[in-house]
């Protein structure tokens, strides 16, 4: 965990409410540090956290059509996410697609990329479950994993993205709201290869 400093040029203490002053600190940062770690354990004990980056999955193959190099097919009846290389070789990796009444189909692209990104659930997900938190500070808790690829419908975000896990168990399956998962391995692979503006076809 990061502590920031904050230096003011404003009255200073006197010594003796400097010593309480720090001996608060230390206990605020001693209270922080336990929950965490406490936080970390459970985690841990209860599976949610990855202890590495999943599996690697991508394959080089055959596609039926030529596209430009650098596009996305997202076959979601196959769970398969193609990064074209040439004409019609690609990279393909296995995803977790959206569960049913989740799934989508159109043509998007790469709006921006995120490394570690923080997590806000849309208010669409809000309704549906009221407890879930306003903001997930990225890290082994985060659901959008080690990278985030977000998906533009013009210049709007379409509020989908292709992004790493935190639950490795869904990958492969129709297990999302509507976003793509992959292992956290896998987005990062994609994520070095893949353009800002790339074209993202789902079918």
């Amino acid at each position: 965990m990061r502590v920031y400093a904050h230096r003011s040029d404003g009255p200073r203490w006197r010594h003796g409410n400097a010593s309480a002053c720090d001996r608060v600190v230390r206990v605020l940062l001693f209270a922080v540090s336990v929950g965490l770690a406490s936080a970390a354990t459970d985690g841990l004990a209860s599976g949610l956290v990855p202890r590495n980056l999943g599996p690697r999955t991508s394959a080089t193959v055959t596609v039926e059509k030529n596209y430009p190099a650098g596009t996305i097919v997202i076959v979601s009846e196959n769970r398969t996410l193609d990064l074209i290389i040439s004409g019609n070789r690609a990279i393909r990796y296995k995803i977790a697609v959206g569960r049913d009444g989740f799934r989508w189909s159109g043509v998007v692209r790469v709006g921006r990329k995120a490394e570690w990104p923080e997590w806000r659930p849309p208010a669409e997900m809000k309704a549906r479950a009221p407890e879930l938190p306003e903001l997930v500070p990225a890290g082994p808790f985060n659901p959008l994993g080690a990278r985030g690829i977000y998906l533009y419908r013009g210049t709007a975000d379409t509020l989908y993205r292709i992004h790493g896990t935190n639950d490795q168990s869904t990958v492969g399956n129709f297990a999302s709201s509507g976003c793509f998962r992959m292992s956290n391995a896998d987005i990062i692979d994609l994520y070095d290869r893949v353009k800002v503006g790339a074209t993202v076809i789902v079918r």
